[in-house]
């Protein structure tokens, strides 16, 4: 916090504009929220070491009705809480989780993650300069499996939609939303935020797909969708916000 000048002003301009807080406060929560990202990341490490965390979930029943389906589905995860830990307790039983990770990682963290998502029937797809990852994804969805990836970051492609959030228009990423539209498949809205010192809250919403559109219109009303949700989780949990740059710029 001390040092990371630049990202830390991004944390402070986000309380202080887009959650109307005063200065002095502002200053705090920012303090706060780094405080609550050291957390999680030791949270992370801890669960590689082989600890568990007590987990409530809130609208399980949407994900165990597409798991039993035969098509695949979209889950669709952000840069808030720790989502990581759904890969312990979303697990389905007869589809694999292919999970879109950061391709840029330390080996050892990517090693880690193989080893104790080994069991659970998940494999990590690292995301590649050129977009050669995205082959792995449609071929995921065509075998009726299930995709997770973050909707709320441009990664490679600049295609975007502008959506209104926390009162000013935002950039997301079409990608998710538009290959969920050409397959016709259903989306998941996801997001694991930390409770408490040793527990986390799992929220788990349905992405509403309009019935009569074309493809560019379906997509932008489900990343509306996604945003709406996403928007409702950070007012509850502003302080979990780890997007450091300037989100709105």
């Amino acid at each position: 916090m001390v040092v990371q000048k630049k990202e830390r002003k991004s944390i402070f301009k986000y309380f202080r504009e887009r959650h109307g807080h005063s200065h002095i406060k502002s200053c705090w929560l920012t303090y706060l929220n780094h405080c609550a990202f050291a957390q999680v990341v030791i949270d992370k490490f801890a669960m590689y070491a082989g600890k568990r965390y007590k987990i409530t979930i809130d609208g399980y029943e949407a994900f165990e009705e597409l798991s039993k389906a035969s098509d695949g589905f979209v889950q669709l995860s952000s840069h808030i809480g720790n989502y990581e830990i759904a890969g312990y307790s979303l697990v389905a039983k007869d589809k694999r989780l292919n999970a879109l990770v950061f391709g840029g990682e330390k080996e050892s963290v990517m090693k880690n993650r193989e080893k104790m998502f080994g069991d659970k029937n998940i494999r990590m797809i690292a995301m590649q300069p050129d977009m050669s990852h995205v082959f792995l994804l449609n071929s995921a969805l065509s075998d009726g499996e299930i995709l997770s990836m973050p909707a709320d970051r441009l990664f490679g492609s600049e295609k975007c939609f502008a959506i209104d959030f926390l009162g000013k228009e935002a950039h997301f990423p079409q990608g998710p939303f538009i290959m969920a539209a050409v397959r016709d498949v259903p989306m998941l809205f996801v997001t694991v935020m930390k409770s408490s010192a040793r527990s986390y809250h799992i929220v788990i919403r349905k992405i509403v797909k309009p019935t009569e559109s074309n493809t560019k219109e379906s997509a932008l009303a489900m990343a509306k969708d996604y945003v709406r949700n996403l928007e409702c989780i950070v007012r509850e949990y502003p302080k979990q916000w780890y997007n450091y740059f300037d989100f709105w710029a």
